[in-house]
């Protein structure tokens, strides 16, 4: 039982005498009378830099599109459109909006926007019928819901000069899935 007390002792004094005066987790560095303290590598003790994280997942894209039919206005019938948001692909996305322009009634539907891990406004100019300028859509993408509001008001602000209104607002965001 002595023998295993002594043996004890020796074994935590050589241990301490290893690390020297340095505190746990780094060992004694220098020499010629110069001494310091350095981080034992992978020791993860006091005074050790922290990992870096680990992933848990990734973040996927989200893609939305709009399709339209400009020749309904030719035809004298509302404009067809069709819209979708937070699809997997931009494939996807184009052919949801597509399918939906034609459900309403669009016979020459055609994606005018995509966009993705943002969002999208489109302003319209109030019609001829109701007293408008009529005109053309503005469309903007941004990385806000506002953002796009804002740019699609300005842009049809400037090309129509008044009478424009939010008529589509959505957002397709990257989503993260986790492992």
């Amino acid at each position: 039982m002595r023998i295993a007390l002594i043996f004890g002792l020796l074994v935590t004094s050589f241990h301490a005498f290893a690390e020297g005066a340095c505190p746990p987790g780094q060992y004694p560095v220098g020499g010629q009378g110069v001494q310091g303290c350095a981080p034992i590598p992978g020791g993860g003790g006091a005074g050790a830099a922290p990992s870096a994280p680990r992933a848990t997942g990734k973040w996927e894209t989200r893609w939305g599109a709009i399709a339209e039919d400009s020749s309904a206005n030719v035809r004298g019938v509302p404009l067809a459109t069709g819209v979708s948001e937070s699809k997997r692909s931009k494939r996807e996305a184009e052919k949801v909006a597509v399918e939906q322009c034609r459900a309403g009634g669009g016979l020459k539907c055609e994606v005018t926007a995509t966009y993705n891990n943002q969002c999208i406004a489109v302003a319209d100019p109030m019609p001829r019928s109701q007293g408008g300028p009529g005109g053309r859509s503005s469309t903007y993408s941004a990385g806000t819901a506002e953002q796009a509001k804002d740019l699609a008001m300005k842009g049809c602000s400037v090309a129509e000069n008044s009478g424009c209104s939010i008529t589509y607002s959505a957002c397709s965001m990257s989503e993260f899935k986790a492992f």
